[in-house]
């Protein structure tokens, strides 16, 4: 019943739900920039849309990438999302950070972290991710963390200035099936960050620089953003659960109205084993096991169905 019940509570995760993609390149100061972080939001656009599930992709880029823009896109989903969606925000371009408040930089005004985050607390959205790519993006993440908010920055702090290359390699996650380590299908926040992060300590490494960017995530609202999510340290549980998108079998099965249900159902199932990991040590071995096999039965059972 235990094992079930956990399954129950996933089930919002994904079912019937939509997620809301907002992202916003900003100003780049100069050609080389402005196209690069251009390129990378058409990416974005093309692979949200084309990733399977239920989505609605907001994207500004350039002119168009302003604060009246960005609150608009807030409002709209404000009034058309219900709880059990999910809300994404991701941010490409240069930052800054004064010591009190971070602000990414934009066509007119700038935005802040604080106004940032007072966009995202309107919504109703019951889950939400936050993806800061820009410089300085790490001064962001203390205004923007909240209980059923994952925020990942690409930097540690807002000392970080320096252009950053995680949002290449963000990119580059969601369209890489070495990206799904779980070989599920799914590519969700915490294996499209571990992925990020991992390419962008190498680019260093091979351009025998020394890294200006380390990249963090914080999803509990009340912890220390951690280099190295885990179960140890808390961290990662919600982007763990956080779907982006889907490859191969698991994208057609999205799309295919006879099989979506089948599909978003094993979804929710792994994502409930996962979830169970970060409880094992909360709960009697035999129960921890009983519970896994019990889901691992759900699941072996609903991919025969889809293999049908």
């Amino acid at each position: 019943m235990k094992a079930l019940a956990l399954l129950a509570a996933s089930t919002l995760t994904l079912a019937a739900a939509t997620t809301h993609f907002v992202t916003v390149a900003g100003l780049g100061g100069e050609p080389d920039y402005e196209q690069r972080f251009q390129a990378l939001a058409r990416d974005l656009d093309k692979l949200l849309k084309g990733g399977g599930g239920d989505v609605s992709v907001h994207t500004f880029s350039g002119a168009e990438a302003t604060r009246e823009r960005l609150k608009s896109a807030f409002e709209t989903i404000a009034r058309q999302a219900k709880t059990e969606d999910a809300l994404v925000l991701m941010l490409i371009g240069h930052g800054s950070f004064d010591g009190y408040d971070y602000k990414i930089n934009l066509p007119g005004a700038d935005v802040s972290g604080f106004e940032l985050a007072a966009l995202l607390d309107r919504g109703v959205a019951g889950r939400q991710l936050v993806v800061n790519m820009t410089s300085a993006s790490g001064g962001s993440v203390p205004a923007l963390m909240k209980e059923n908010r994952s925020v990942i920055s690409a930097t540690r702090t807002g000392s970080e200035k320096n252009a950053t290359v995680f949002a290449r390699y963000w990119v580059e996650a969601l369209r890489d099936a070495a990206a799904d380590t779980d070989k599920n299908e799914v590519i969700t926040a915490l294996e499209a960050f571990r992925y990020a992060d991992q390419k962008t300590a190498r680019y260093y490494d091979s351009q025998k620089r020394l890294a200006t960017e380390h990249a963090v995530l914080e999803d509990t609202g009340k912890g220390e953003a951690a280099r190295a999510p885990s179960v140890e340290n808390g961290q990662g549980k919600l982007a763990g659960r956080f779907a982006l998108v889907r490859l191969g079998s698991m994208q057609k099965a999205a799309a295919d109205p006879a099989k979506r249900k089948l599909a978003e159902r094993k979804e929710e199932i792994e994502l409930a084993i996962d979830q169970l990991k970060y409880e094992k040590a909360a709960l009697p071995l035999e129960e921890y096991r009983w519970q896994l096999g019990a889901l691992l039965l759900e699941l072996a059972r609903i991919q025969e169905e889809l293999d049908k």
